[in-house]
């Protein structure tokens, strides 16, 4: 991994362990860059919400990041150049049209502090959680999500404007069709891998809370309930008879009032809201059993574990929960950022970097 002039990283190459990797270091020092220009060959946007201008070290116009890695059975690689705002991606020396067609190349996991707002805040971080994970596994998935949010925006503006023009309201006809056939997709997509995530986190939690607590997880179709074994065709009927019977209401309010912009995942522990009543310990698990068990269904889908990236993941967990993160991923490449070398005392094995100031140095 070579990265330069990104955040603060102005010149650093490092090469990690194929199984744990703690970085080590101050807050303000560099961790979360490293593990965010990791995140980028995945070909999502920034886990930190970041455009790409605030990207580049402050007086510099050209960044650069490299990695090599391994996947599809083969050796890879991949770069990134941001360039006065202009960003150029290759994989294997081959020019992408965009970043996004890294996805389902380079697979990763990635979890931060930032996170914490999939229990506790509303439905949208919980669909991004699960849109993340499903645009590594299926390529096509992202473009019909961003088929959908083009239509979704275009029949707003319809919905507006039929109060001033009354004669398009012929047209909304059309954008319903589009709708229902991109949305039913996405929900039927979601429905079936809300319910391998779910049996994946169960078991993990479990691990992680030593079979103390019962972790559960359900997602909920906005558009109406979505049976398990349903096909696409009965979710495309269901997304049919909701909008039929929202249709009026749509026009009333100038909104879209159902559809996969509105589902959710209900997330307990114990029978009770981890959002509501969790506390930051069991909602940080949660978290953690979802990335992990997002983990597993890629390395299920690809044949081959997505790299963990676990940003100061340890603060709020006992050393019992502690111990099943830095020993209990075996087969897995980790990378754990914390800011204390108390934190990572029970690792077995792997390799331990110091980043301060920018530079990462391997611990002797």
């Amino acid at each position: 991994m070579q990265a330069s002039n990104f955040r603060n990283l102005r010149e650093i190459g490092f090469s990690p362990s194929q199984g744990a990797n703690i970085v080590y270091g101050d807050n303000a020092h560099g961790k979360t860059n490293l593990l965010e220009a990791i995140w980028l060959f995945t070909g999502a946007r920034s886990f930190r919400g970041s455009k790409d201008a605030e990207m580049v070290l402050a007086g510099e116009n050209v960044t650069s990041l490299q990695i090599g890695f391994y996947a599809h059975q083969r050796a890879q690689t991949a770069s990134i150049h941001f360039n006065e705002g202009k960003k150029r991606t290759l994989l294997n020396e081959i020019v992408m049209e965009r970043t996004g067609d890294l996805a389902g190349a380079f697979c990763a996991v990635v979890f931060s502090p930032d996170h914490l707002s999939l229990v506790k805040q509303g439905p949208e971080t919980r669909r991004k959680l699960l849109d993340v994970s499903l645009c590594q596994a299926y390529p096509k998935y992202m473009k019909v999500l961003e088929g959908y949010n083009k239509a979704l925006r275009q029949r707003g503006f319809l919905l507006r404007d039929i109060f001033v023009h009354p004669e398009l309201l012929d047209t909304l006809e059309v954008w319903d069709k589009v709708l229902c056939d991109y949305g039913s997709y996405i929900s039927w997509m979601r429905a079936r891998y809300s319910l391998k995530l779910g049996r994946y986190a169960r078991e993990i939690y479990d691990g992680i809370s030593k079979g103390r607590e019962r972790f559960q997880s359900t997602f909920v179709c906005s558009a109406g309930k979505i049976e398990s074994g349903a096909t696409r065709q009965d979710v495309r009927a269901i997304f049919e008879k909701k909008m039929a019977e929202n249709r009026q209401r749509d026009i009333r309010h100038a909104v879209t009032s159902a559809g996969c912009h509105r589902d959710d995942l209900d997330i307990t522990v114990g029978g009770l809201s981890a959002r509501s009543f969790g506390s930051q310990g069991q909602q940080r698990s949660c978290i953690l059993a979802l990335k992990l068990a997002e983990c597993g269904i890629l390395e299920e889908r690809n044949g081959e574990p997505p790299v963990i990236l676990l940003d100061d993941v340890m603060s709020e967990l006992d050393e019992g929960r502690r111990s099943y993160l830095l020993n209990q991923l075996t087969g897995k490449q980790v990378f754990i950022t914390c800011c204390d070398a108390l934190s990572f005392s029970g690792l077995e094995g792997g390799s331990v970097f110091q980043m301060k100031n920018g530079q990462i140095r391997p611990e002797l």
